[in-house]
């Protein structure tokens, strides 16, 4: 408003005249009095300065300033080439002409910065516009071709190989779906059914405190309380960095619905740590009842079922296949992390529970997930192998205590091209024997270790 009463009145006092110059002038909010001082010009406050103190302004003499220049200081870097106030010693030929050579050494290196920063910048520019433009005809191939002949297209060598380069985000859920599967045979009406059940169930908790009033199968009512208080806990903490999964965002409640409907539909398994960071990922890339139903079969695969239901003994056996092919890959790195008495639980856990989505930022997560739907459990394990091949010459240098916490917390900068080099790198494949092969032989030798440590029949 101030700046519109500026405006206003700069205009109307080129139009008035000198005799009606000191009339009450108008504000926002009504009038204000007549300015007695009118603004003096810079020269009139000079003129009345030197009168007052008997001294005279002297213009500095031409020497003072720098002649035949092209452009003012305008920086801390050209104030080199100034010459001394008249009260110190001026510069000698030599100082000057080092200033001089100084300030240009210095424009240059500023100049090769900039060609240098411009150029990388054109590159990141150019590889976008040629990923974008892949994106799009990747998009093309796989809504027009493969999608419609899913079953006779999908194990292709085509196929696969467009799949390694990642799934256009615009069919990313469609595929997923596909290779996910449902073999649980969940219908959304299911769906509702589950989810109508999990609101009747928070209505009750709302409504009473008492573990008398509310009866259900198998859990009690403190463990189930629990159970959706850690659902409501780990929705604020699920990409905290979107807006869209905190309380108020548009996705909230949805991702609750997801959640609350699977701890109805699975209660032996319930609710667990990170399975909100899965459900969320299925939610920005599918419809409601697909993600429930992507998310329920995709808990129901047998190395996600073993860790959300904290089957020790089955962790144990992923663990030790990872360790064959890490030994395998990483024989440096390996013995490395065995002087320290560094276990794979330390860091693969929450890796494997939350499918990397919580670990990797969320493009490169999505990107791991287009090829854990195509590889199965195995890829999960090649993906961290390929984490800590990235970043081995680092981890190579560090303590225990160190690596653990590098290893919980991994840099944000990680590129999709740096990772999925490195994975590319990692051969699954110990003494010829693929990764299914080496767990199946890890689970036949703890088979043959029970029997023969079960008790002698009775006689």
């Amino acid at each position: 408003s101030s700046f519109l009463c500026r405006n206003f009145f700069s205009k109307r006092t080129k139009e008035l005249k000198p005799a009606v110059q000191s009339a009450p002038g108008w504000k926002l909010f009504g009038k204000v009095p007549p300015r007695e001082n009118l603004p003096k010009d810079s020269k009139i406050i000079q003129q009345e300065y030197e009168a007052r103190t008997g001294r005279m302004y002297k213009p500095p003499p031409p020497s003072a300033r720098r002649k035949n220049i092209e452009f003012e200081p305008l920086s801390t870097t050209a104030l080199i080439l100034e010459n001394r106030p008249a009260n110190l010693p001026a510069k000698s030929v030599e100082e000057a002409l080092r200033h001089r050579q100084e300030y240009d050494e210095m424009v240059a290196e500023a100049k090769k910065r900039e060609i240098k920063e411009a150029h990388k910048r054109k590159k990141i520019m150019r590889e976008r516009f040629k990923q974008e433009e892949n994106i799009a005809s990747a998009m093309v191939i796989w809504v027009n071709e493969i999608l419609p002949n899913w079953e006779g297209m999908r194990a292709t060598r085509r196929v696969r190989e467009l799949w390694w380069q990642g799934l256009p985000p615009s069919v990313r859920g469609k595929v997923w779906s596909l290779a996910v599967g449902n073999e649980l045979n969940i219908t959304p009406e299911l769906y509702e059914i589950f989810l109508s059940r999990a609101k009747e169930r928070w209505k009750s908790f709302s409504e009473t405190s008492s573990e008398n009033d509310v009866e259900d199968a198998g859990a009690s009512v403190a463990d189930r309380e629990a159970s959706l208080e850690l659902i409501k806990l780990d929705i604020s903490r699920t990409f905290p960095s979107l807006y869209i999964f905190q309380k108020g965002g548009p996705y909230h409640d949805l991702l609750h619905s997801v959640l609350g409907a699977y701890t109805c539909y699975r209660p032996d398994v319930g609710y667990v740590q990170g399975m909100s960071f899965i459900a969320a990922v299925l939610i920005l890339n599918l419809e409601e009842a697909d993600a429930f139903i992507a998310f329920a079969n995709l808990l129901n695969k047998p190395c996600q079922l073993a860790f959300f239901r904290v089957d020790h003994s089955m962790m144990l056996k992923y663990f030790a296949a990872f360790e064959v092919f890490f030994e395998e890959n990483l024989p440096k790195l390996f013995l490395h992390f065995k002087s320290y008495s560094l276990t794979p639980d330390i860091y693969l856990i929450d890796w494997i529970f939350t499918l990397y989505s919580k670990s990797l930022p969320l493009d490169l997560a999505c990107r791991v997930w287009d090829v854990f739907c195509r590889d199965g459990e195995e890829f999960l394990f090649r993906t961290g192998l390929g984490i800590l091949r990235l970043y081995e010459d680092i981890l190579l240098q560090m303590d225990f205590i160190h690596i653990a916490q590098f290893l919980t917390k991994l840099p944000e900068d990680i590129t999709s091209e740096k990772l999925f080099s490195c994975i590319a790198a990692i051969q699954m494949q110990n003494s010829n024997k693929k990764w299914a092969q080496v767990f199946a032989s890890l689970m036949k030798d703890n088979k043959e270790v029970d029997k023969n440590h079960s008790p002698a029949p009775k006689s």
